[in-house]
């Protein structure tokens, strides 16, 4: 008589097989569970959003396509400020690491009109406006800006 395939030997040779691969689809699965995360705070920019405002807007236009500004400051006429902040941690349980801040400004003059856009980030460890390619000078503007930026830094 030939040997059939329920031995002992082969069925604990398959529970065997079975559980090995259990435990290797648990771990990964842990694995899986512990990846990065990003996270977006404050304010989202449309894409092609700033497109849509030329210098001359109203302001009831600035609100139609940006909405409701995070804040609102008077420096010669009225500023609105977007603010928000990119971050991740490249492994659940781990500290938030920012990947970016942005403070969107829209100057308007004193008829509610717009006469500058900018665009500020972090460069190198400095604000910079990435749309007229400067960094930001001292004076009212400056002294408003620095504490945003410190207020938004978790570091």
């Amino acid at each position: 008589m030939t040997e059939t395939s329920n031995t002992p030997s082969r069925l604990f040779a398959r529970w065997h097989g079975l559980r090995a691969a259990a435990a290797a689809m648990l771990v990964c699965g842990l694995l899986a569970a512990c990846t990065g995360e990003q996270f977006q705070k404050g304010y989202i920019l449309p894409p092609g959003a700033l497109e849509q405002i030329p210098i001359g807007a109203s302001q009831d236009q600035v609100l139609i396509v940006l909405g409701t500004p995070s804040t609102v400051a008077t420096l010669n006429g009225e500023v609105f400020y977007y603010i928000s902040q990119r971050s991740s941690r490249p492994v659940m349980f781990m500290n938030q690491q920012v990947i970016d801040q942005r403070v969107i400004a829209v100057y308007f003059d004193k008829n509610r009109q717009v006469v500058r856009l900018a665009n500020y980030g972090l460069k190198d460890g400095k604000i910079f406006d990435f749309i007229s390619r400067t960094t930001a000078t001292s004076g009212q503007e400056m002294s408003y800006l620095t504490p945003l930026f410190k207020l938004l830094s978790f570091n």
